[in-house]
């Protein structure tokens, strides 16, 4: 069981800043060997009550720049952790960014299942306010349900979160 404090926001427009902020800083280390940087996760849907932490994908052609791009994130303090168990997407964590908001830091080729979940599931919330408030609904149901239980939050919604799937043709 991992414990961890669990904190759901209402949606806030100042996340679309915090993202373009983070954006700044990847672009000027690695712009020209990405194809796009996306905002992902709850955060990036209006509306969408969410943990405040930003969700980014950084989208490359495919792993032929990957190398250069751990190296050039290290050098602005990003270290590269692995897959974390989820095949084509590459986390990284990061030290000493107190100007940034919190967010979570991802590298995805562009063909990343992974990726396409991503956005596909961002893009269907963006264009349904129904689905954006059931969910928005249940995960502070689950925050104020399990407010130090990361694992039972995430159990909680999950349901949700499938039905969801279903609906943007996801599975």
């Amino acid at each position: 069981m991992q414990t961890k404090n669990v904190i759901v926001l209402p949606y806030n427009p100042e996340w679309k800043n915090d993202f373009e902020e983070i954006k700044k800083e990847l672009v000027n280390a690695i712009g020209d060997l990405i194809v796009c940087i996306e905002h992902v996760g709850s955060t990036s849907v209006e509306g969408l009550s969410a943990k405040p932490i930003i969700d980014i994908d950084v989208v490359i052609s495919g792993y032929t720049v990957f190398d250069s791009i751990v190296r050039r994130l290290g050098a602005i303090g990003y270290i590269h952790v692995g897959d974390l168990g989820i095949k084509d997407r590459e986390a990284f964590k990061y030290i000493d960014k107190p100007h940034l908001q919190r967010h979570h830091l991802y590298v995805c080729p562009q063909n990343s299942n992974e990726l396409l979940r991503h956005t596909t599931f961002r893009d269907f919330l963006r264009n349904n306010p129904e689905a954006v408030k059931k969910y928005s609904k249940v995960k502070e149901e689950a925050a104020k349900l399990f407010p130090d239980n990361i694992d039972q939050y995430i159990e909680y919604k999950t349901p949700c979160i499938k039905e969801l799937y279903l609906l943007c043709g996801l599975s």
